[in-house]
């Protein structure tokens, strides 16, 4: 193996390993970087070597038993690769990260895959090494919080790295003709990944992917509108305008069910008056109707700046939401009474747990 250099001033100390008939002569040297002339004879070709995100540039065999490396093209590749899998980790995640921080850590990334021509090669082969560089290079470009958030950047990171070798290796056997079949299932004679698919469709499947995550956040914010709501108590129906919140994550400590939060005025014809007063005072009486009894729940809730109070709510008949298309029931729901006005101007009068929408829709 021959390593070369490209346009780029670039030292490197490499391991060289000659095949000579059935002997591996293995040395280390260090070199310069020449402006070498490649005759048309040698094609290159992308072999990936030990690292598992190392792409790198070899040459077809120049002479007999010798590979061809443009070591500076190894450094660049990575660099960007590294850099780019990085930020969609952080659109993924939606985390503001700093340029330096970014570059910084594709740099250290970058720098760690020329180990591999050195005879410090096998350590990083290892998977241990590999986990602790990935550990490393996310603490660099996203720093550290704490352990959670620290975990979610590490687990995007390899998310993203994945999707876009998945990707790739999927596009190229997507591209290849040659295939032969056997019975017991089927071989294709596959072509190395040439550097020109590389450096094409790694930029394209990360548009995609990119526009792929603000797809999926749209679909997730559709679930913070307003919806169409019914609710059914004692064979009285009332239909309400519900904002879906995902920061509305009240549930019955005891069951666990999920609350929706509606205003208390457009029910008032159907409560007796004793469950009016308890519902405003938010304290249980006595002289409550036998038919509401079992139906009452006071479920404690904290808002912003307030301290910790009850909220009266009761169990009803049915509850059904409907986006515009269909209506859909909703199995196990309770609804909590507030006094007030949950909207200043009115454009909805209840707040609808989001596990209510996305576990009927699923």
């Amino acid at each position: 193996m021959r390593i070369h250099s490209t346009s780029l001033p670039f030292y490197a100390i490499a391991t060289v390993a000659v095949k000579k008939k059935r002997s591996l002569r293995v040395g280390v040297f260090l070199f310069p970087s020449p402006y070498d002339k490649i005759s048309k004879e040698m094609t290159s070709s992308f072999d990936t070597l030990f690292y598992w995100k190392c792409y790198i540039l070899v040459s077809r065999r120049c002479k007999e038993g010798m590979l061809l490396i443009y070591a500076d093209l190894v450094w660049l590749l990575n660099f960007c690769f590294d850099a780019m899998l990085l930020w969609l980790a952080a659109i993924m995640l939606k985390r503001r990260i700093r340029l330096w921080r970014l570059m910084l850590a594709a740099l250290f990334g970058s720098l760690l895959v020329l180990l591999i021509f050195t005879p410090f090669a096998y350590i990083m082969s290892h998977i241990a090494t590999k986990l602790v560089v990935s550990f490393f290079i996310v603490w660099i470009c996203f720093g550290f919080h704490r352990f959670r958030f620290f975990l979610e950047n590490v687990l995007a990171f390899y998310f993203a790295t994945f999707m876009m070798g998945g990707g790739m290796i999927a596009f190229h056997f997507l591209l290849q003709s040659e295939m032969t079949v056997y019975s017991s299932g089927w071989l294709s004679h596959s072509t190395s990944i040439s550097w020109l698919f590389i450096v094409i469709v790694f930029p394209i499947l990360w548009i995609l992917s990119k526009v792929q995550m603000g797809t999926i956040r749209e679909k997730k914010l559709r679930f913070e509108h307003v919806i169409d709501v019914r609710v059914t108590c004692f064979g009285q129906t009332v239909c309400l305008k519900g904002l879906v919140d995902s920061g509305n994550q009240l549930r019955d400590p005891f069951t666990n069910i999920p609350v929706m939060i509606v205003e208390l005025q457009p029910f008032a014809h159907i409560f007796p008056q004793a469950v009016l007063q308890m519902i405003q005072k938010r304290t249980y009486t006595d002289d409550i109707p036998n038919e509401w009894v079992d139906r009452i729940r006071f479920v404690p809730y904290r808002a912003v700046g307030v301290e910790q109070q009850l909220l009266v709510a009761m169990k009803p008949d049915d509850v059904q939401w409907s986006d515009g298309n269909e209506w859909t029931c909703v199995k196990k729901a309770l609804v909590g009474f507030y006094p007030s006005s949950l909207s200043a101007d009115g454009e909805y009068n209840c707040i609808v747990h989001p596990h209510m929408v996305m576990s009927q829709a699923s």
